[in-house]
């Protein structure tokens, strides 16, 4: 019985994945923060499915409580068996949901609804930064070991690990450093530019992972999920939930090209490719093929979690 990871901080937003790799006997953790939502997922999946999945809480805006998620599963979750299925680790796209406010899975949701430039994480960081991008790292950190363990003993030698971007990457340019805690900076640059960044973030760390570990088994990938249907659209007025509407596509097709990535024999294949729906190889934006951007990015991270 393999054993997936799936964070994401919206328990109910994407089940497709999770439902998908129960059904096929995987041991699925969720790790997210709220364990009341976190249960009625649950409970809804081990309905559809037969299986229970797991919950194993994770903020991803509190450095302590990713270190603190990863040491209980760490503690707790058994060995990989030898001869199993590769272990995937899937970094989805966790909602900043401060105040009602979220940034969602579409690009085109993800302009409409932000979190307030006020909002911080419990470090301090820029609220979709330090969420989207700088928990993904430290969380990815912390869980290497046990990815490398597994990728030994898995048939093809792999452990994958999936972050999920988004095709508003393409809206940034770079990461501004001066932006990542606040600043005059990051509030010049406002909720929809900072969103940009954190998921162009994402795509690099996914790059820079597979260039730090591909030798050594691990799978990275960053993907584009889709734009895609939610539950949160009822926050739209009737007007605005049509014309949304028009250029959604159901939430389930969102599942696709992360189990593609992580679970099919040719996701063994991917690794450093950025991923685009549904299920193909894209390009995304260039500045992810910066060796350079991805070292920086690599050790500023670094540089933030040192003494955690």
């Amino acid at each position: 019985m393999p054993t997936f990871q799936c964070a994401n901080s919206t328990p109910r937003l994407n089940s497709t994945p999770r439902q998908a790799l129960l059904n096929h006997n995987a041991k699925v953790y969720i790790a997210t923060r709220s364990q009341e939502k976190t249960e009625k997922a649950i409970e809804d999946l081990k309905n559809e499915t037969g299986k229970e999945a797991i919950f194993l809480k994770l903020d991803l805006a509190n450095l302590k409580s990713i270190k603190a998620a990863a040491e209980e599963f760490l503690r707790f979750a058994p060995p990989h068996p030898c001869n199993a299925p590769a272990p995937f680790l899937t970094l989805q796209w966790p909602l900043c949901t401060a105040r009602r406010r979220n940034c969602m899975s579409s690009s085109i949701m993800q302009v409409l609804w932000c979190p307030p430039m006020d909002d911080l994480t419990a470090d301090g960081y820029d609220l979709q930064f330090g969420t989207n991008t700088l928990g993904h790292f430290y969380f990815t950190k912390l869980l290497l070991p046990a990815l490398l363990k597994g990728a030994k003993s898995s048939p093809d030698g792999t452990a994958r690990v999936v972050n999920t971007s988004s095709s508003a990457s393409l809206m940034a340019s770079k990461i501004n450093f001066d932006t990542l805690k606040d600043s005059p900076a990051r509030r010049k640059s406002g909720p929809n530019q900072l969103y940009a960044q954190s998921k162009l973030g994402n795509a690099i760390f996914a790059k820079e992972l597979a260039r730090r570990y591909g030798d050594q088994g691990i799978v990275s990938t960053g993907l584009n999920p889709g734009n895609l249907t939610s539950d949160l659209q009822r926050h739209l007025g009737r007007i605005e939930t049509k014309v949304v509407g028009l250029l959604l596509h159901p939430t389930p097709m969102g599942a696709l090209t992360q189990l593609w990535a992580g679970t099919t024999q040719e996701g063994a294949t991917l690794n450093g490719k950025y991923l685009i729906p549904w299920a193909r190889i894209g390009t995304g934006n260039p500045v992810i093929q910066d060796e350079k951007v991805g070292a920086d990015l690599w050790k500023w991270f670094e540089d933030q979690v040192a003494n955690t």
